[in-house]
């Protein structure tokens, strides 16, 4: 059942990249650039990082063109995209590594393609989703939608950037088409009206100030 949005929300989402120029080349030819930030770093990360990000658009002419885009700036197929009981959708590798998933609920284009992004959502691969959903809401989120020990979603507001949700992880590797396994950083770091703290599947957050749309190149990168 849907509630009032959560009193804490997330503010920004940092993927941690070995080369921030190259990174915000990709993400500004993919399309989602004013809605992450980069920061360069050379954590060792091996295999599945546990989260994706997902794009939910419109129709599937509008996936194909998110896909295409992110494929000619360098991105890697994981799943190319098709038709499912649930919609249309694909999944692509960025050079840095993050996984991103280009979905709509719609099996059929009712007009052209566009460039608009419904929604983002921030899926985290979790052990146990009732323990990291509990964690969460003792940080001050709300349970939005909530599927048992398989899934979670909680409530935001406007100005977040992105929806967070929780999938077990090997579920949410599954989904994605990749090995399950995985070690070191997850590579991604988490604003937080709430404060710094980290969950129980090592996910980082950190207080941070509201993402806008970025009128330059350095404020995304920042």
């Amino acid at each position: 059942m849907a509630t009032t949005a959560s009193t804490t929300s997330i503010t920004s989402v940092t993927l941690e990249v070995a080369d921030p120029d190259a990174a915000h080349r990709f993400y500004s030819t993919f399309g989602v650039d004013t809605h992450i930030r980069l920061r360069a770093s050379e954590a060792h990360s091996t295999g599945f990082r546990g989260f994706t990000l997902a794009l939910t658009v419109s129709r599937p002419a509008t996936v194909a063109g998110f896909l295409g885009s992110a494929v000619d700036a360098g991105a890697t197929v994981l799943k190319p995209a098709e038709k499912s009981l649930w919609g249309y959708g694909g999944v692509v590798q960025a050079p840095d590594g993050t996984i991103w998933k280009v979905a709509t609920s719609a099996k059929k284009d009712t007009g052209p393609a566009t460039r608009e992004i419904d929604r983002i959502v921030l899926l985290l691969g979790v052990e146990d989703v009732k323990a990291s959903k509990e964690f969460y809401v003792g940080r001050g989120l709300t349970v939005a939608r909530s599927f048992g020990g398989k899934y979670a979603e909680f409530a935001s507001d406007e100005s977040s950037p992105v929806k967070l949700a929780l999938y077990k992880r090997r579920g949410l590797a599954k989904d994605l088409g990749v090995p399950a396994d995985g070690t070191g950083s997850h590579r991604v770091v988490l604003g937080s009206t709430a404060g710094p703290f980290t969950d129980p599947d090592g996910f980082a957050w950190e207080a941070a100030t509201s993402l806008v749309p970025a009128p330059s190149r350095q404020s995304a990168l920042t």
